[in-house]
């Protein structure tokens, strides 16, 4: 859960630059820009998704007393969340085939508060639901919710999803999720990741090791 956090923290953090870096007209660099944050919006609309239908339900059932306020916050700022990640998209749909200045500005300002609207509710998330999730959350409820998450993901992007989420990470908290899974997949899954992850790093952001964000957003060189 943290390392998939901190990935959108950073990913959405520095789009608003990303964004403003493209410059006008320069469709081919939107387009790679576009791209890259398709694939964070995907990803986050289908994490969101999976709590949705496999946490909070539970949650209810077992901790209601505790969990009724949380569970409520918890969707109320998903469903803000969506708006945002809604009006992204329509954003990000018409700009990428223009890269008119006008409408980057203006997609830069929606991408900025849906950052600042994240950042709140991941803290919020992390500080009020994980410790009433760890208690009443069994593995396999929250292995269906990993797998959930996963969405419609294309075999071919998995690398870069995992080199995405692994670049911020512990390497020991790493090294024990690669540890679980297949054989076939666990003896190649490091290397690929980190370097599917670094040639889109420098495609998108001009360098293999793009700003760090830590668990709370501190953007670090």
């Amino acid at each position: 859960m943290y390392m998939a956090h901190i990935m959108f923290r950073r990913e959405i953090g520095l789009a608003p630059a990303l964004i403003r870096g493209v410059a006008d007209n320069d469709v081919t660099r939107a387009t790679v820009i576009a791209d890259h944050l398709q694939i964070v919006d995907n990803g986050l609309h289908h994490h969101h998704s999976a709590e949705d239908k496999h946490l909070w339900p539970r949650l209810l059932e077992r901790d209601t007393a505790r969990a009724q306020t949380i569970v409520a916050v918890m969707e109320e700022q998903h469903a803000g969340i969506d708006q945002l990640l809604d009006a992204a998209r329509s954003g990000l749909a018409q700009w990428r085939t223009t890269a008119d200045a006008t409408q980057g500005e203006a997609l830069a300002a929606t991408m900025s508060l849906l950052s600042d609207r994240l950042a709140e509710h991941l803290a919020a998330e992390e500080d009020l639901a994980l410790p009433l999730l760890s208690q009443h959350i069994t593995a396999a409820e929250w292995g269906q919710m990993i797998a959930d998450s996963a969405g419609d993901v294309i075999p071919e992007q998995m690398p870069l999803i995992f080199g995405m989420m692994a670049y911020e990470a512990d390497p020991d908290t790493v090294k024990d999720i690669i540890a679980q899974m297949p054989p076939e997949v666990s003896g190649i899954i490091g290397d690929l990741a980190a370097q599917a992850f670094a040639a889109h790093a420098q495609q998108v952001y001009g360098t293999a090791t793009p700003a760090r964000v830590g668990a709370r957003g501190e953007v670090t060189p």
